[in-house]
């Protein structure tokens, strides 16, 4: 307790470090459970919006599992598992599991869940031969389902009693047994099987419909009971289930779960249970079926939630070193404070384990505070990140389904320890220290930091080059083989290596830069004025003193630079591939009448299509032009006597050059003095470099055409490099392949081919104007009954990859993790500069004795600010600058660089930048305000008498 009391007290005394290191502990813990956090929220959004998609491409409801078994039969199925005595009790001890066992397993609330029994097929005869058909063969079954008369509404008739009436059992059927089984309703048939107890009636007295078709009550099609009849629920367990009457020949259940609150963690639990009822049912029944839909879309998610942990972890190295450096210099900075008090209790025979104890101790009232508040701060972190659309860029999107897991309270402490061992490093030194050693090294202010001393920034750098070397190779290796790759995805060691250069690459700078200063000061020793004399000699000679707070800005500066460079390039590429793989907005194809008729010559068959209106497309709402772009794959090109695939394009050049997308710069001259340069030549064409290599010329002439169609001369008028859904590059896998295989292009009139050629089906492409609404161009499209082959929206896919869960990663972190290391950077300028001024009060004082002006000494301190944070602010520039163009070119590699077309490039914007150093040097001013305030507080005059004396 007095061990307790003694460093409450010492707490106490350091308040304002101790609450300065309590904030970085509680920033640490908040920013590493943030991850799991952030990790289960983005991928359950995803996850949702990729069931929704499913139910809408499908028809089928994603939350629902069906099982059904076949216990045996008398004469439809082959196999029989069961005699008809034992089926009552494998039905009972079945359901029993359906409903205590796995109904609970799911971590999902249960909607509905639906049991369905039905008897063998039997073959039904009319009573009354009279009014009835008796030639038909009806061959039905009876069954039941849990919970049906409030799923249904009646077309015809009535409800069925829930007994049977004078030995009739009433029954309703589906619209389509009525014609399935030739009856109407009201006549009565009777089952015809040797091994029924009774004679069985079955009359049906109503026709069902569902009362809501998108009710996931309904897993099966109406028109698959045509050949059934349903009678009351608890009659048919009465009468059948229990083989009083007929034998039940199989069962189904139906789990409606409500997946909008499924996570990861339910997802788990869900395929587990699936898995559970699989084997269960498997051990039973020799025949069953088993069917989720959801199962196939939930189980890549554990591969990409192990994905994106790695990716948010790499993400953070930068910002988890910041924290680090913040954590060591409070915690240094509190440890030189009490490097005294450390040496006489080493004197007075305390052990270094009973110091370390203490400070244990101290670490651990701070850690249990962080740990509680940390995970709740996190989830507002997570939440944060949701909303960043780009770097420094946010958007009013619906909130994350944030919320604090036990996984991010177990990443809270893996922070807290770690954090705790970082702040007792410091105090591991001081504790060699006697009190001798102590004060010899109080007055030696130039012992160099450990980072420098052990060569840790060459040593950083070295690694970081390398890899760069590395991975040019890899890109270059790729880009030449044509290697294809899989969907985006980025290599967390594209983020830990230039976070790596960063590091060292600062500190290699902080090694060089007191030299600097001493060569300036030599340089003017002999005309320097006072003040900047003595701010010299101080920025010179201490330079462990304000190291830190330098770094600080150094990595501010430069990870936010890599940042915005790496959030845009990538971004923008992305949105560049995709605009240039479609052409243009929308890009869409109407279905084309055809028939088939014999050609004039050689007896080759050529459909004739007939061309649907095209008008109607440029007049559909938000429609800013539309083009005629006719694309025939298969292709080819005779140079000579040299024939070679091609993709050929008829365009109309004008409507081509207002709608289609291609970027600015990628090609020789401008997009338009291309169309221009054939418009009006109606044979001209465009042709590809691949096409170039093989001799042709501008002013070359060569023939084009396709299969069926015989082929027509034309003449090239210009060779490209690019064009809107051309891509140049292979996919082969050697270098004589790729020269051989290079992708051809031809681009010619299409009213031209149309005559002279033939007539074949187009797409249309649109470009919509800019703040157009698409839903009701789709709207229209529903309301003309235009039938389209094909449609592909430009647009959709854009918001699709924005909300692609690596993608917000990227654009949250980057900007989160910008965000806090200017506030740990903010507080550290703060921290460091007020125990500076605090610390110099009696310096101040002596040399306001020495006759310095008031004005002097704010100059001084002025003048110290340029030096070091000034200088810190250039360096971190420099470092962001070469960081960025060396490093950011390397994320080609997750893009394919075969499939990357525009080929990548490495974006800045001058936003982003401006962006970035408003907010440091808002963070700057704040500080020197506060220095400023607290400065004019100090009484100097005070200090005056002592420097006097």
């Amino acid at each position: 307790m007095a061990l307790l009391m003694m460093i409450m007290r010492k707490m106490v005394k350091n308040k304002w470090l101790e609450l300065s290191l309590l904030s970085g502990l509680i920033l640490s813990v908040a920013l590493i459970s943030s991850i799991p956090i952030y990790t289960e929220a983005i991928l359950q959004r995803v996850l949702l919006k990729d069931l929704e998609n499913l139910q809408v491409s499908s028809g089928r409801y994603p939350g629902t599992v069906y099982s059904k078994v076949f216990m045996g039969s008398t004469s439809y199925w082959d196999s029989g598992d069961y005699e008809p005595e034992q089926r009552p009790q494998v039905l009972k001890d079945t359901n029993a599991f359906m409903q205590e066992d796995a109904a609970g397993r799911f971590g999902l609330p249960v909607k509905h869940l639906v049991m369905e029994a039905a008897t063998d097929l039997y073959s039904f005869t009319p009573t009354d031969k009279t009014k009835v058909e008796s030639e038909t063969e009806r061959l039905a079954d009876i069954a039941a389902r849990s919970d049906l008369y409030d799923h249904i509404t009646l077309i015809d008739g009535r409800l069925p009693a829930s007994e049977p009436v004078d030995g009739i059992y009433e029954a309703l059927v589906v619209q389509q047994s009525l014609k399935a089984l030739n009856m109407v309703l009201g006549h009565v048939f009777e089952i015809e099987n040797g091994d029924a107890k009774t004679k069985i009636k079955v009359k049906p007295v109503g026709v069902m419909d569902k009362l809501d078709h998108s009710d996931p009550y309904w897993h099966n099609h109406l028109d698959e009971y045509r050949k059934t009849f349903f009678i009351d629920d608890d009659l048919f367990e009465a009468h059948f289930s229990s083989s009083k009457v007929l034998p039940a020949a199989s069962a189904s259940w139906l789990f409606v779960l409500d997946y909008s609150g499924m996570d990861l963690n339910s997802v788990h639990q869900y395929i587990q249970t699936t898995e559970r009822i699989d084997t269960h049912l498997m051990n039973r029944f020799s025949t069953y079926s088993l069917d989720s839909p959801a199962v196939q879309t939930v189980e890549t998610y554990f591969q990409r939630e192990a994905d994106l942990r790695l990716l948010v972890w790499s993400l953070y190295v930068p910002l988890i070193i910041l924290l680090a450096f913040y954590l060591y210099m409070v915690s240094n900075l509190i440890t030189e404070r009490q490097k005294t008090e450390i040496s006489v209790l080493r004197s007075r025979g305390a052990s270094r384990l009973q110091v370390l104890i203490g400070y244990l101790i101290e670490g651990m009232l701070l850690g249990v505070i962080a740990y509680a508040a940390g995970p709740p701060i996190g989830m507002l972190l997570a939440k944060a990140l949701g909303a960043s659309s780009g770097f420094l860029a946010f958007v009013d999107r619906t909130a994350l389904p944030v919320k604090v897991t036990d996984d991010s309270y177990l990443y809270g402490l893996y922070a807290v320890i770690s954090s705790i061992l970082m702040m007792l490093f410091p105090v591991f030194q001081a504790t060699r220290l006697s009190i001798v050693s102590q004060k010899q090294q109080v007055g030696r202010r130039t012992n160099r930091l450990f980072w420098h001393r052990y060569f840790f920034d060459m040593i950083a750098v070295a690694v970081a080059i390398y890899g760069l070397f590395v991975f040019n190779r890899q890109r270059e290796d790729m880009q030449k083989l044509g290697v294809d790759a899989s969907a985006f995805s980025v290599d967390p060691l594209l983020f830990l290596v230039p976070a790596l250069f960063i590091l060292g690459f600062g500190l290699l700078a902080l090694r060089l830069y007191p030299l600097m200063i001493r060569f300036i000061f030599r340089v003017g020793r002999e005309v320097w004025p006072p003040y900047l004399y003595s701010t010299l000699i101080q920025v010179g000679r201490s330079g462990t003193q304000y190291q830190m707070v330098m770094m600080f800005l150094i990595l501010t500066i430069a990870t936010g630079l890599f940042s915005a460079s790496a959030a845009r390039t990538l971004n923008d590429n992305l949105e560049q591939k995709i605009r240039y793989k479609n052409g243009a907005d929308i890009v869409l194809k109407s279905h084309w009448l055809s028939e088939s008729s014999l050609a004039s010559s050689g007896g080759t068959q050529r459909i004739q299509y007939v061309e649907p209106p095209y008008q109607v497309f440029t007049e559909l709402p938000g429609v800013e032009s539309a083009a005629k772009v006719f694309v025939q794959n298969n292709g080819y090109t005779l140079v000579g006597n040299e024939r070679g695939l091609a993709k050929v394009m008829g365009i109309h050049t004008a409507d081509f050059g207002r709608t289609a997308w291609i970027r600015d710069g990628l090609l020789g001259n401008h997009f338009y003095e291309y169309l221009n340069l054939i418009a009006l030549d109606p044979k001209a064409v465009l042709i590809s470099r691949s096409i170039a290599d093989k001799g042709v010329r501008p002013g070359d002439v060569i023939n084009v055409g396709w299969s069926g169609v015989e082929p027509k001369t034309f003449t090239v008028y210009g060779i490209i490099d690019y064009w809107p859904t051309f891509n140049p590059n292979t996919m082969s896998m050697t270098e004589e392949q790729t020269n051989a295989n290079r992708p051809s292009l031809v681009v010619g009139h299409l009213e031209y081919m149309q005559k002279a050629m033939a007539l074949e089906p187009y797409e249309v492409w649109i470009k919509l104007d800019e703040n157009a609404v698409r839903q009701p161009f789709y709207d229209a499209i529903a309301e003309k009954k235009l039938s389209l082959a094909f449609m592909t929206d430009t647009r959709e896919e854009l918001q699709r990859m924005g909300n692609d869960p690596f993608q917000l990663a990227l654009n949250g972190v980057m900007t989160l993790g910008f965000l806090i290391s200017v506030i740990i950077s903010f507080f550290g300028f703060l921290l460091y500069w007020l125990l500076s001024l605090t610390g110099r009060v009696l310096q101040f004082g002596i040399f306001r004795a020495m006759g310095m002006s008031f004005a002097q000494i704010i100059g001084m301190l002025i003048t110290e600010q340029i030096l070091i944070s000034g200088a810190a602010v250039l360096i971190g520039g420099l470092v962001g600058s070469v960081t960025s163009t060396w490093f950011v070119s390397l994320f080609q590699i997750s893009f394919n660089p075969s499939a990357q077309v525009p080929p990548f490039q490495v974006m800045f914007d001058s936003s982003d930048t401006t962006r970035l150093y408003f907010v440091v040097m808002v963070m700057i001013v704040m500080g020197l305000l506060i220095l400023g305030w607290r400065l004019s507080r100090i009484k100097i005059h005070q200090a005056l008498k002592l420097g006097e004396d």
